[in-house]
């Protein structure tokens, strides 16, 4: 008989109890129910809802099954249906009838709405730290490389050179916001909403204040019927970890295009690549690749929920359970790109000398040629005209700018003078973009310093929110 069975004449199906059950995927929830089902027996206790006896005896229980759940000793079935089901199974069969006490005033509705809750409050702790890892991976690949110059590109065509240490601080500050964004959801997961019952709330007294300060909570959520059908927080997350894996993909476009023969401006630690089974001379990139192509699916689990949610009614319905799988497994999707991408980002290995020589070797200097011509009192649109007339020269010459004489110059404009050949080397044109976040030195200086305040900041919150989470570790 199932604990909820009382109502039934016939046993569920087998092929239903095989449909319907989530222990498969929800038991990655068992710490987290468990620690909600502490916080809720005490409250009972403090209520006079139970006696102080029986929450003992139940609070005992639940750290034994607690144990034997993390040792593997426990046995979670389909019959039981979900983890919160085979906890309370376990419960019974730990200290007996006493155990069917423990859910009192609660149903699996907010219990699981909690549980998914906590679970991301450590996500978002564990990602942030991750992407804090990468960063300064990027950070330390910028600060040895404040010389080097490369082609910048835009529509994937050289556009202007700049320092390769700009280009690693752009992926810096985009993870910055990523980060930002995960830490700003913390205080919309972190509301409790157990005691919202199974839609309605509960005829006990509870004090749900009272849990949500023994869980670390910032408080209850407001409405028992939006409590229990509330995804909105997995959706926000799925959102930003969409996010994440679109920046992480677009990193990893550019560490394949650069490690290929064809740009060979890096070289990836052997670590982190592959062979052919047919080809011995491949060395593949095989890591960005496949965090390129598992953006896919993290995207996919965003679009999923939001197909799912679109249609509900208020309050809890069954289709909510394929909240747990999508989001369990963009977890584990991120964790397991960052923990590979801030080493490889560390290892790799940057072509000084290539990617000189590629801007050395191209017409990304156009730009300063028509600025200089400014400065001269030439319009910019004159400008703009005399250098495209200079480049075409160049080109049908098979020659770049700098290789130029002057009178081959002055062809096209008399205000040019020989100071010209100082102005378009890649270092000047690199340093002439002094502005607020451009690429000249100084500038990227800028932004290391600020990024280091940045770090400092991230580590903070993490450190925080990883020692109130460790709090609530189940301990004997």
């Amino acid at each position: 008989m199932k604990l909820w069975g009382g109502r039934f004449t016939k046993p569920t199906n087998q092929l239903v109890d095989e449909y319907t059950a989530s222990i498969r995927f929800d038991q990655k929830l068992a710490a987290f129910d468990i620690q909600g089902s502490l916080a809720h027996v005490d409250m009972l206790a403090k209520c006079a809802i139970i006696p102080e006896e029986d929450a003992q005896t139940i609070t005992k229980g639940l750290k034994a099954v607690a144990e034997k759940i993390a040792n593997g000793d426990a046995e979670l079935t389909e019959e039981n249906e979900d983890i919160h089901m085979n906890i309370e199974k376990l419960l019974i069969d730990e200290v007996g009838v006493v155990g069917g006490k423990l859910h009192t005033g609660r149903s699996r509705n907010d219990q699981v709405a909690l549980d998914m809750r906590l679970y991301l409050r450590e996500a978002l702790v564990t990602i942030s730290q991750l992407l804090v890892d990468l960063q300064q991976a990027l950070y330390k690949q910028a600060t040895e490389n404040l010389d080097t110059v490369l082609p910048g590109y835009t529509h994937l065509q050289r556009a202007q050179p700049v320092l390769f240490a700009h280009h690693m601080m752009a992926y810096v500050f985009m993870l910055q916001r990523d980060i930002e964004r995960l830490t700003d959801s913390w205080k919309r997961v972190n509301r409790s909403p157990l005691g919202a019952g199974a839609l309605a709330g509960t005829s006990f007294p509870i004090d749900r204040a009272y849990v949500a300060e023994k869980l670390h909570f910032d408080g209850i959520t407001e409405n028992s019927l939006d409590s229990v059908s509330d995804r909105d927080f997995v959706v926000e997350f799925l959102a930003d970890a969409a996010l994440v894996s679109t920046h992480l993909s677009r990193l990893s476009e550019e560490l394949v295009q650069w490690s290929s023969a064809e740009f060979n401006f890096i070289e990836l630690d052997d670590a982190f690549c592959t062979g052919s089974s047919m080809m011995p001379q491949k060395k593949n990139p095989d890591v960005p690749e496949l965090v390129r192509g598992k953006t896919g699916r993290v995207v996919g689990h965003l679009m999923g929920m939001l197909t799912t949610l679109k249609g509900l009614p208020l309050a809890y319905n069954k289709d909510m359970q394929e909240d747990k799988e999508g989001m369990f497994d963009t977890v584990e999707t991120l964790k397991g790109a960052l923990a590979l991408f801030a080493p490889m980002i560390e290892t790799m290995e940057v072509k000084k000398d290539n990617m000189y020589q590629a801007v050395a070797k191209d017409y990304s200097n156009a730009t300063d040629l028509a600025d200089y011509l400014v400065g001269k009192d030439v319009t910019f649109r004159e400008a703009h005209a005399v250098v495209g007339q200079t480049v075409l020269y160049s080109i049908e010459q098979q020659k770049y700018l700098l290789d130029l004489t002057l009178e081959e110059f002055k062809q096209f404009s008399d205000a040019i003078e020989s100071d010209i050949y100082q102005v378009l080397t890649p270092k000047a044109v690199v340093n002439a973009r002094n502005v607020a976040g451009g690429t000249a030195r100084n500038r990227v200086e800028d932004q290391l310093q600020q990024a280091s305040k940045l770090f400092e900041q991230n580590n903070e919150w993490i450190k925080a929110k990883a020692q109130l989470i460790d709090d609530l570790a189940v301990t004997d």
